[in-house]
């Protein structure tokens, strides 16, 4: 069932009261977005072999976001959700990050209406491109509604994902970095310092291309040990990415071992992620989610479950309070289980509006872990940061 902008929307309450809300989140969402296509085939690879009866919808494809926007309008958290009407991104907006001749070659793609494969597993059809805009709209209005001072914490609820996509080409799944125009419109307003934290199942190889001479963006990027995946990705997200002149040592890579779990990420946390953000003092938190972590995630095997990225949130949101007045944008990126990932996406906002106790339950959590393997890792990549990185020491 399609959920239309009308019902997506619902007019924001008495600016005081909301002010006395700790548990306010201001939502930045369009359901254009569902109108790019990714089809059907072989996971994603959109090969139909001839041989199977049943395909696989592309795991990024609009039914996970219909459940995304569902639950926010009509599980427990729905009171305290608060939504804004997206809008598409201007293309001198996109120059911010992205170079003229990368967005003159998907404007002359989007011309055409024929389905394009723009890098493996990354369609663009008609549609597309408008959903694409649409994205990177809506993240940079609700990065705006923080720097004008209208909120304190806001979601950018957005598809296709943008973490992926590099100032000069498409990759993952992803056309436009929404995450890197916002950093960058952050630092446009004047802003020095912006740590961007991504926990989606990849690394966010995009956006720490985009920054990686710039020491006022911290990427923090805690992914699945994937390594490179070809000419679109030719990052391979290890610890030997640190950043380049200026920026070197402000490009934190936290590869975890497969099946790391709630305890192997909440040690990465507390023991990478927050020492750096304390050295760095951010003014602003732009937290990059992605539910591909999940336990049961078709993309990821990483074996998060709710209560996982229940205390991600809280980490980062206490970390938003104690270094930038609170100030965090959130913005979407993975997440492929259609059901559970809506139930991940819920923890983490819980998480991030420091709910002391679950609003909502996990119907399907228990996953035996064993984190001793993360926990050298972990020790290993402290050691190479110590040894390494400058504004750590």
């Amino acid at each position: 069932m399609a959920i239309s902008s009308t019902e997506a929307v619902r007019s924001t309450p008495n600016p005081k009261a909301a002010s006395e809300n700790d548990h306010r989140i201001d939502v930045f969402w369009h359901d254009g977005m569902l109108k790019h296509e990714t089809g059907r085939g072989v996971f994603d690879t959109g090969l139909d072999p001839g041989f199977l009866d049943v395909l696989d919808k592309h795991p990024e494809n609009s039914d996970r976001v219909r459940n995304m926007v569902s639950i926010l309008k009509r599980g427990p958290i729905s009171p305290f959700v608060f939504w804004h009407q997206g809008r598409p991104a201007f293309i001198s907006e996109l120059l911010s990050f992205h170079t003229q001749e990368y967005i003159n070659e998907l404007v002359e793609a989007d011309k055409t209406d024929e389905n394009q494969i723009i890098c493996p597993g990354t369609f663009l059809n008609p549609g597309s491109w408008a959903a694409a805009l649409l994205a990177a709209g809506t993240t940079l209005s609700a990065m705006k509604h923080i720097l004008d001072g209208h909120a304190k914490i806001t979601y950018a609820l957005v598809r296709p994902p943008g973490h992926h996509a590099q100032p000069s080409r498409a990759d993952g799944y992803c056309f436009l970095n929404n995450a890197g125009l916002a950093v960058q419109l952050a630092l446009d307003y004047g802003l020095n310092k912006v740590a961007a934290i991504d926990i989606d199942v990849h690394y966010g190889n995009g956006t720490a291309e985009g920054f990686y001479s710039s020491s006022k963006v911290l990427t923090i990027s805690l992914h699945m040990n994937h390594g490179s995946w070809g000419p679109s990705h030719p990052q391979n997200g290890n610890v030997d990415e640190l950043g380049e002149g200026e920026g070197f040592g402000y490009n934190l890579n936290i590869p975890l071992p497969n099946g790391s779990g709630d305890r192997g990420y909440m040690r990465a946390m507390d023991e990478i992620v927050v020492p750096a953000v304390e050295k760095f003092e951010p003014n602003v938190i732009v937290f990059v989610v992605g539910q591909d972590s999940s336990a049961f995630d078709p993309n990821g095997r990483q074996c998060l479950t709710m209560e996982g990225y229940r205390k991600i949130g809280q980490i980062v949101r206490k970390m938003g309070d104690k270094y930038c007045d609170g100030r965090i944008l959130i913005v979407q990126e993975g997440g492929y289980h259609v059901t559970y990932t809506a139930y991940c996406l819920h923890a983490t906002l819980e998480g991030v509006l420091n709910f002391t106790h679950p609003l909502l339950s996990d119907p399907i959590a228990y996953y035996p872990e064993d984190d001793a393997f993360t926990t050298a890792v972990v020790e290993s990549i402290k050691k190479h940061e110590r040894e390494n990185v400058p504004f750590l020491k």
